[in-house]
């Protein structure tokens, strides 16, 4: 039977099924943009994917933030994800996360998913993509999709590739931007990938016996890699980050050979620990290992804007940011393990979180692309801290939500960065959805809250001093910092600002803890208008400490850095809302067992309000309340 041809009509084509992906087409989805979304493997999560199994990680870096002090944990979607993964699946099962992600993206009226299905050629016509060619093997089927805006969240680009946008591939030498991490000179080499494997414990012994085509490894080999000790990702139970390999060679071309290299070298480590290592691994067994690379580096497209060292080291602001990274510059030898002399990774960590502009993610190419993830337009070194997922989540959701504004208005990607009233717009959305932006404050005109004459509540601490983390009149543990001057105060519900990061540089600072924090359970929090309003939705924004690690991970010791398999003490758990109208007041919603940072409500309530009152009962550990924000909408 012949190829069947398909024609599909839609706004928005993201290509790349990866987490900046998934978070791009849930974003302009939820934004009412009809998109599609293509995946060229069977589950969606690319990296974190269970083929690969690799920990979702971004700007809280290896050991997190401080409580009210530094909470740099990412929002929007991937804090959605995290925070479902982290109730719902305690037992850490990856194909959870496999599971979690296909359901996010079947719920979504306006997404259409395509499994299986690789863009392979792209039309383009005066400098716009006009079609791609997609291709569906395990049904012999093809596509031809038609979109306004194209996405390119296929990490290796291959979307851009087909439609002849320009890139960059190897490391750039110093001169080229200024970069002090770079080389001395430029070559092709890149970062390596890597193979995960899991093993178990048995109560008995568990013979393992290498193939011959496996890897032979000795003490030396690993003198700078450490295995089975307790630690972030050192155990025996999952590893290694550092079984890596094929920087030399091309990792698009050549990813079968490196694929069936990192097989015989994770199996030859897996050998060496267990069979000659002085580990007693006697009572262990693989198992799982992995048979897709997990791919660090290919191709970088060039974009408005290319990121550099000094934007990351000095946190320069940008007039057109969607998202912020904050991960180490981690640079590793394009050997692997065939550089066993060298450190398998070397991290500068940033002083400061920064900015990721708009320009980064719009080809100098065709003017309707647009790309997401590990290709976005970066140096070699700059890419070394963007690359990571978390930071490719929030840079998806940034461009799902400029692509959905863009095509309301009718303006082609290449157009936003100039139009400085649809950054403003497409920047004012993100917030709205819990993304943070740097100096980036809530100026929705449309936000009830904001204009309301009144805020109150039943209690707020107004009295903290810094004590050595203790407040003066409970016994509550908290960290030393003071709420003098009505900082905990209910006003602080709509100071425009969700989180509190003092990884800043001085002039981009916005002191305060940005957050009403009761004194006890229950405690009511209420809003009142000089006049009556229409209220057809509420939005609120709880404390769900991002100063705290929370990744889904195999990892034993990293997973015990976290507060996995139950919801994060300080989130608000029981609540309710209810509204005052000329006839008294009404509930609008009674909640239960949230676990959520971010909860949007519907008004039923057809006439006029004169106030809003939240009432919260519990949490899932603290003995107060805190909440963020809450916005309303009429």
């Amino acid at each position: 039977m012949p190829v069947t041809i398909h024609t599909l009509e839609t706004d928005l084509l993201v290509a790349g099924g990866g987490i900046s992906g998934v978070c791009c087409a849930l974003a302009a989805a939820r934004l009412g943009t009809r998109v599609i979304l293509c995946q060229d493997r069977s589950v969606l999560g690319g990296n974190a994917s269970s083929e690969v199994r690799m920990h979702i990680v971004g700007a809280t870096g290896l050991s997190g933030g401080e409580e009210l002090q530094n909470e740099l944990r990412e929002g929007g979607i991937i804090e959605e994800l995290r925070l479902d993964l982290a109730v719902q699946n305690p037992q850490r099962s990856p194909a959870l996360m496999d599971l979690l992600l296909y359901d996010k993206c079947r719920r979504e009226p306006n997404l259409t998913l395509y499994l299986n299905t690789i863009v392979v050629s792209a039309v383009v016509e005066d400098g716009l993509i006009r079609e791609v060619r997609a291709e569906r093997p395990s049904t012999e089927d093809a596509f031809i999709i038609r979109a306004k805006t194209f996405v390119d969240c296929t990490g290796d680009g291959r979307l851009g590739i087909e439609a002849g946008a320009p890139f960059m591939r190897g490391r750039e030498s110093q001169a080229q931007f200024g970069e002090s991490l770079a080389q001395g000179d430029a070559d092709a080499k890149t970062l390596g990938s890597s193979i995960m494997f899991q093993a178990r414990k048995h109560d008995r012994p568990m013979p393992f016996e290498a193939p011959p085509w496996a890897r032979r490894f000795s003490t030396d080999d690993f003198k700078l890699r450490p295995y089975g000790q307790s630690g972030l990702d050192l155990g025996l139970e999952y590893g290694y980050w550092w079984i890596e390999w094929g920087g030399c060679l091309d990792t698009l071309k050549d990813n079968e050979r490196i694929r069936d290299e990192l097989l015989a070298i994770t199996l030859g480590v897996w050998n060496f620990v267990k069979n000659h290592s002085d580990i007693d691994a006697s009572h262990w067994a693989l198992e799982w290992i992995g048979f897709v690379p997990g791919k660090r580096e290919s191709r970088r497209f060039i974009g408005q804007h290319i990121l550099t060292e000094g934007d990351l080291l000095t946190s320069r602001a940008f007039p057109d940011a969607i998202a912020y990274g904050g991960w180490p510059i981690d640079t590793h030898p394009p050997e692997g393990v065939d550089a066993p002399e060298l450190p398998p990774c070397t991290q500068h960590h940033p002083p400061f979180i920064y900015d990721i502009p708009l320009r980064c993610c719009v080809s100098i190419g065709p003017r309707n692309l647009m790309f997401a993830g590990r290709n976005i337009s970066a140096t070699h070194i700059a890419f070394a801290s963007t690359r990571v997922m978390a930071t490719c989540a929030v840079v998806g959701q940034g461009v799902g939500t400029a692509a959905a504004f863009a095509l309301k208005q009718n303006v082609l990607p290449a157009e936003i960065a100039a139009d400085v009233k649809l950054v403003h717009a497409i920047q004012q959305q993100l917030l709205r959805d819990d993304c943070y932006l740097i100096g980036v404050s809530n100026a929705d005109p449309l936000d009830l809250v904001r204009t309301a004459g009144q805020i109150t509540a039943s209690s707020y601490q107004s009295n903290w001093q810094e004590n050595g983390g203790r407040r003066m009149d409970s016994e509550i543990l908290l960290p030393s910092f003071s709420c003098q001057q009505d900082k905990c105060s209910p006003e602080m519900i709509r100071s425009g600002i969700t989180r509190i990061v003092s990884k800043l540089p001085h002039d981009r600072l916005q002191p305060g803890l940005h957050r009403w924090m009761s004194c006890e359970l229950p405690a009511t929090l209420e809003i009142r208008w000089n006049k009556p309003v229409m209220l057809r939705e509420v939005v609120l924004t709880f404390d769900t400490g991002l100063h705290r690690l929370l990744t889904l991970s195999q990892a034993d010791g990293y997973t015990q850095k976290m507060l996995w398999g139950q919801p994060q003490p300080e989130t608000v758990s029981d609540y309710e809302l209810s509204v005052e109208t000329p006839t008294g007041w009404q509930t609008v919603e009674s909640i239960q067992n949230n676990h959520q940072r971010h909860r949007k409500h519907l008004s039923a309530i057809a006439g006029p309000v004169t106030a809003l009152r939240l009432i919260i009962t519990a949490t899932h550990g603290l003995d107060h309340a805190r909440v963020v924000e809450v916005r309303a909408y009429g």
